[in-house]
């Protein structure tokens, strides 16, 4: 008989739709996290960083930044003009990191697993200043709330076949964190009349749970999970307030799929020039990566998953 693998965090993710893992930061590297991301974020609100998200928009594409924008996410932390760049790259292709992502996406027990794995975002989350709260609207990342049961259907097994994801997606909490509320189950079915039929903010949904991290924890969760996000504002001279690391990582040989998800991002736009100073294994994987992604092509043409 065969021995079954041991994969509690793919078991976790096909049941779920999302799964915790605590402490997956040590004490050293969420402290240099967390200075890498305050001197970032502090050079976003600045202007001297464009590459931003803002209040109230919710999906790409975003512009670059203006005088009085109210920001709730830093882009392009692997972008060859971020001056902490190598501090993000570190974690991102840090075993730490890649190695609940191998399990994510079927490669836990291959040899040759770092050979298929493909760079795609690195953002960071942060709270919105001047007190306002923001709130995203219930989603899945890929599929539009207003296509048919049908298409829904269709659309769920094309993007997670025989329940496998194509790539990982996780936040990584810096300080505690309870933004992300999701659906547990919900990547593996249809919405529900309730959930169809429902306001695009209801604050309320059956089942839904609100994913507490804390400082150092990570959530890996199925990008077509249905789920929204909360983000309480804050004074930015008195509090740091969220920083959360968004990111994803690929699995090659699935180009076409992927490709409108991460290159909507504009990360086609530098990562021809985004070599990485890093030395030894790691940087050999973090260039192989980077080419993977670059395969992918530049993103002219490839649309929007979401409007909004």
């Amino acid at each position: 008989m065969a021995v079954k693998p041991d994969t509690p965090y793919l078991d976790a993710l096909r049941r779920d739709g999302f799964v915790k893992i605590p402490q997956l930061l040590s004490p050293q590297l969420l402290l240099a996290m967390r200075a890498a991301c305050k001197y970032t974020t502090e050079r976003a609100r600045e202007g001297k960083w464009p590459y931003i998200r803002t209040v109230p928009k919710q999906y790409p594409p975003w512009h670059e930044w203006q005088e009085g924008d109210n920001i709730w996410g830093v882009q392009h932390l692997l972008h060859p003009d971020m001056n902490v760049r190598d501090t993000f790259a570190e974690l991102y292709f840090s075993d730490e990191v890649l190695s609940v992502v191998k399990e994510l996406v079927g490669l836990k027990d291959d040899p040759a697993g770092d050979d298929k794995l493909v760079m795609e975002l690195f953002n960071l989350l942060v709270s919105p200043a001047k007190n306002t709260d923001f709130e995203l609207r219930w989603h899945r990342d890929d599929i539009r709330p207003e296509v048919t049961e049908e298409q829904e259907a269709k659309q769920l097994q094309e993007k997670s076949p025989q329940g496998q994801q194509l790539h990982a997606q996780y936040n990584i909490a810096l300080f505690d964190d309870a933004s992300l509320i999701v659906i547990p189950g919900s990547h593996r079915r249809i919405r529900t009349d309730i959930e169809r039929n429902a306001a695009p903010y209801e604050p309320s949904l059956p089942d839904q749970l609100v994913v507490e991290l804390q400082a150092g924890d990570a959530v890996f969760y199925d990008s077509n999970i249905l789920h929204r996000g909360i983000y309480r504002g804050i004074n930015a001279k008195e509090s740091l307030g969220r920083m959360t690391l968004h990111g994803s990582v690929g699995l090659a040989g699935h180009g076409n799929e992927r490709a409108r998800q991460v290159l909507q991002h504009a990360v086609g736009k530098w990562v021809d020039r985004a070599q990485f100073q890093i030395e030894g294994p790691r940087g050999e994987r973090a260039e192989a990566m980077r080419t993977r992604l670059l395969a992918m092509g530049r993103g002219e043409d490839v649309g929007y998953s979401l409007d909004g």
